[in-house]
């Protein structure tokens, strides 16, 4: 997934989607979630597992300035 495409996310993203942004597949993701050492916090919703893209781009590095467009 490329950074414009990460900009792009809307302010949550399903756990698939925090997976295929982190490079790792959705099992793998789920597993980590399970051991607590998913590199994201996590929201669980009900019955469904939510990821906020602000704290995805940090672990990513993905600058602020970037995702505003600030200082282009």
């Amino acid at each position: 997934m490329g950074v414009e495409e990460l900009l792009a996310l809307p302010a949550t993203v399903n756990v698939t989607t925090a997976a295929r942004a982190l490079g790792i597949g959705r099992d793998k993701a789920y597993e980590l979630i399970r051991s607590g050492a998913f590199p994201v916090r996590t929201l669980p919703l009900g019955g469904t597992i939510r990821v906020p893209t602000a704290e995805l781009w940090k672990v990513l590095g993905v600058e602020e300035r970037q995702a505003t467009g600030a200082g282009m």
